[in-house]
Formats: C-alpha cells, structure tokens, sequence
C-alpha cells in the first residue's frame, strides 16, 4: 500500500464523504436500498440495475478512478496525494448526487436505453462512490501501462455483456444517437 493510503487520512476522508453524501441522499428521499426489498452483492439489469451494492455499472466508477487519478497527476502533481484523493471523492460524490436528481434521471431515459431508470439506491451510490476509490488507489500502484489496460478491460467487458459502458454513456447523455440507441437495445 502507498505509505500516503498508509496513514487514516484518506479513509477517514472517504467515510467522512460517504457520510455527507449519504445524507444529502436521504434528504433527497432516495430509497436507502432497493424498493423490491431485497439486498444483493450484484444488482442485473432490469428494475434492480443501479439499486444492489454493484452492477455492470460500477467497473465505470473504477474508471472514474483511474481517469481522476490521472488528471489530478497531470494538472496538480505539486498537490499532496491526500488532498487529491480527496478532491476525486468530493468529484465522484458531487455526480452521485446530480445523477440522482429528477433532471438527470429523466435525461437517462430520454437519452439512452434507460427507459425504466429510476435513479440509484443510496447503498449502490456509496458504493459507487467507494468503486472510485478503489481505481483511484491501484492507479496509483500500477504502471502507466497496466492503468490502461485496466480501463479499456473495464470498458470493454461491459460493452460486450451490456452494450453500455463509461464512454457510451457519456456519448449518449451529451450527444444521444439514435443508431447507438437501436445497436444497445439489441
């Protein structure tokens, strides 16, 4: 482990922002867990994708890790790992936050294949949010070459299983295309 993960620093910032966003969640009135009041490791598509602790969707948060990891090196490498660890979390925290508003849940079923989407269970967005942590942190171990081998195993993987990924899920929020629409519902 990097001497700088060593010390409780960066895990009492990660509870300390599930904690906060755990909060702001529930005074959204997001459902703590699935609504179908079953708890899983492992939410399948349909009406439990996005409400059980990981999904096809969290290898993206992983990649939100890794892809922070390299910004914040790039743009802030002066800036102590701590602080920049702690500017991912309150990042991938702000998201889970503006992903569950009404505005963004119903742009996920205008624009991609969505339809029934209703936003995430508060247990799927920490751990979403503990998801980036993780690829933030083995960024941070691996070589350059090996993070990128990483991500593109993390895009590809899902994009054969579920059509969908990080990258087609930005595409389509931002510039939504019916072929990509018509190609994901198979």
């Amino acid at each position: 482990m990097p001497a700088a993960f060593r010390r409780p620093k960066p895990l009492l910032a990660l509870l300390a922002v599930l904690a906060l966003s755990v909060a702001i969640l529930v005074a959204m009135g997001r459902p703590p867990v699935c609504t179908c009041g079953s708890v899983e490791l492992w939410g399948r598509e349909g009406p439990t994708q996005s409400q059980m602790m990981a999904d096809w969707y969290s290898f993206s948060h992983v990649v939100h890790g890794f892809l922070f990891y390299a910004i914040l090196h790039l743009l802030f490498r002066p800036m102590p790992l701590e602080r920049r660890f702690v500017a991912a979390l309150v990042v991938e925290a702000a998201w889970e936050i503006i992903e569950n508003t009404p505005m963004v849940i119903d742009r996920y079923r205008e624009a991609t294949i969505a339809l029934g989407y209703s936003g995430d269970s508060i247990l799927n967005s920490a751990s979403d949010i503990a998801m980036m942590a993780v690829g933030f942190m083995a960024a941070r171990r691996l070589p350059v070459w090996a993070s990128m081998a990483a991500v593109l195993l993390l895009e590809l993987v899902p994009l054969a299983v579920i059509r969908d990924n990080l990258t087609l899920n930005v595409w389509m929020l931002l510039a939504p295309s019916d072929a990509i629409r018509a190609w994901q519902g198979g």
